[in-house]
């Protein structure tokens, strides 16, 4: 527990509740609808509405072994290949073997796939599977049926929602148990709108990190802040420097900056080919999966080719699709290609890698559980262990699926805590002064940062570049806050979404320069090799002034996030009420 805190207004306000879940996901909603069914008082924050979260952004689909001759063996055989020896097999055994169940219930919950003729599920390809087993939704809006059944499960269970609300910092009791959160309810007012829920649980499901760079698929909520409060509490993060590019974003322009539309690696899947401005395929002979090939080996080669040629893009070509086939299987790709003045049918799409997703995030065990007790994590916020150094394609939503369950189970299972009653929580006791906040431009300084020195390409000397002016921007939050002549950074959303970047990226920063090689979507130029004596975890946390503290694991399993418990070795974990046996519904 450090004790560190965002400068804030004290909480005006408190509500109880059992359990406490941040963001409204696919894993929040998940572990939100579990819980309620089993009887807990649970509440909902989210940052925006209900369904503006990253899930309903995702097109490609869900993975699951769910077509004839497919199995979780295989399912597991491809994550592992993908994850580049770094994934924690234990987890990636209990994604694979309880996905198909999740998927099933999913739908019991009202999600609607695509189907074929016969009314099987329609399964398709996606890069670093042998398989079809991709699960899919209105042609390419996957998320959105998703979070729609979510949320109407919600808003039908009468769950208990507040939105546009940032979530700013853990509330612990004198031992460092979790006892709830900190929140700003937005339109609320700069400080009539500060609050607090109450609980002895908190789940993070509040997604990505994307915003970190000047280019990404990722919303503009996708500000890190899940990360930042955990590492505040005094919790570990793992893997923070794999960040996947994805490797097919829409290129833009020179120096686009904010959130860039995904042409989903579905489009590959279904036979598009990756050219060069002379129609030549140059992921032929590259890999034996060529455009299919995981998303790290792609990114890398597109990077290369523009180098290679000092283009700024490549292209994807699947104008053999034919219109019938754009408009029907690839509406949403379509339009936006449409609205920015390419249109696929006729033209290839000029395409770049931006930051897509972190395979890094808040280090937990198979239930869930961070290094904090009471504080939970699920979806991309976590490190399961399920993604290693580099994401396979779709099984993000499946890990919210699966792992949100694991959760519900064990806080359903566990102690059931007394009210925590009283007084407003007093977040501004005695201890270390609350973090100096950045202005709201320093934001747009600390993706230009990071996409110089911490993009795809990365170097000592470019890390260590980034690591000063990183350091730089948070010194001059200090100087100006320690300066009563100088105006400082004023308590809002802004500054508290630029304070929470420059902590996750100093954070990924440090991490990145740790590890001296090439590994997953981690590309060190001088260090091109991939290195086995770094096939082993870098967990990382942050001393009582912000500054990363990382060691590195004894091998590629994780150690247990308590000390004196038994490292993850089953499928269940202990786990009560295991989630095969939960109904169909939640």
């Amino acid at each position: 527990m450090t004790g560190i805190r965002l400068a804030a207004p004290a909480p005006g306000w408190a509500i109880d509740a059992d359990v406490v879940v941040v963001g409204s996901g696919v894993a929040g909603l998940t572990t939100a609808l579990r819980c309620a069914a089993a009887g807990l008082a649970t509440v909902v924050v989210t940052k925006a509405r209900l369904d503006d979260g990253s899930t309903r952004w995702a097109q490609g689909g869900i993975a699951a072994a769910l077509g004839e001759g497919d199995t979780p063996e295989q399912h597991l055989d491809d994550t592992l290949v993908a994850g580049a020896g770094l994934c924690d097999e234990t987890a990636v055994r209990a994604l694979v073997t309880e996905g198909p169940g999740a998927v099933r219930r999913l739908i019991g919950t009202g999600a609607h796939f695509d189907t074929t003729d016969t009314g099987a599920i329609a399964l398709t390809r996606e890069g670093g599977h042998h398989r079809r087993r991709i699960a899919h939704a209105g042609g390419d809006a996957t998320g959105a049926e998703i979070s729609r059944a979510l949320v109407e499960a919600v808003r039908s269970a009468a769950l208990r929602t507040i939105e546009n609300a940032l979530v700013l910092d853990l509330l612990t009791d004198a031992e460092g148990r979790t006892r709830g959160v900190t929140l700003h309810v937005m339109g609320e007012g700069q400080h009539d709108g500060v609050g607090a829920v109450r609980a002895p649980a908190v789940v993070l499901a509040t997604g990505g990190m994307g915003q970190v760079f000047s280019a990404t698929t990722n919303p503009p909520v996708s500000t890190g802040d899940g990360v930042a409060l955990a590492l505040r509490a005094g919790a570990e993060v793992s893997d923070l420097e794999f960040v996947q590019f994805h490797p097919t974003v829409l290129f833009l322009g020179a120096g686009s900056e904010g959130q860039q539309p995904l042409v989903s690696e579905a489009v590959r899947g279904e036979g598009a080919h990756l050219v060069d401005a002379s129609g030549n395929r140059f992921m032929l002979g590259q890999h034996e999966l060529a455009e299919l090939a995981p998303r790290d080996i792609v990114a890398k080669a597109i990077t290369r080719q523009m180098h290679l040629q000092g283009a700024e893009h490549m292209y994807l070509d699947a104008r053999h699709f034919g219109a019938t086939m754009w408009e029907q299987r690839f509406p949403t790709i379509l339009a936006a290609c449409r609205t920015h003045g390419i249109d696929p049918v006729t033209e290839p799409i000029p395409v770049s890698p931006a930051a897509h997703y972190a395979s890094g995030g808040v280090r937990t065990d198979l239930r869930g559980r961070t290094t904090v007790p009471g504080l939970y994590a699920c979806g991309e916020v976590a490190c399961t262990g399920v993604h290693g150094a580099n994401r396979l394609a779709s099984n993000s939503l499946l890990e919210g699926l699966v792992f949100a369950e694991r959760i519900a189970a064990d806080i359903v299972g566990g102690p059931r805590a007394a009210p925590l009653g009283g007084s407003v929580p007093e977040a501004h006791s005695e201890g270390p002064p609350a973090v100096p906040l950045l202005t709201a431009e320093s934001r747009t300084a600390i993706q230009r940062i990071m996409s110089r020195g911490a993009g795809v390409i990365r170097s000592a000397v470019g890390l260590a570049a980034a690591a000063g002016e990183l350091e730089a921007l948070g010194r001059t939050a200090a100087d100006t806050a320690g300066d009563g002549g100088r105006k400082d950074a004023e308590p809002g959303v802004e500054a508290w979404e630029a304070t929470n970047l420059l902590l996750v990226s100093q954070v990924l920063v440090a991490a990145a320069r740790e590890r001296e090689e090439t590994r997953g979507c981690h590309w060190r130029e001088d260090h091109p090799e991939r290195d086995d004596a770094w096939r082993r975890h870098l967990v990382v946390r942050v001393d009582r002034d912000l500054r990363p503290v990382v060691r590195t694991t004894d091998s590629s399993a994780f150690p247990p996030v308590r000390p004196g418990d038994p490292a993850d070795s089953a499928l269940s974990a202990g786990l009560p009420n295991h989630p095969a046996d939960a109904p169909e519904e939640p």
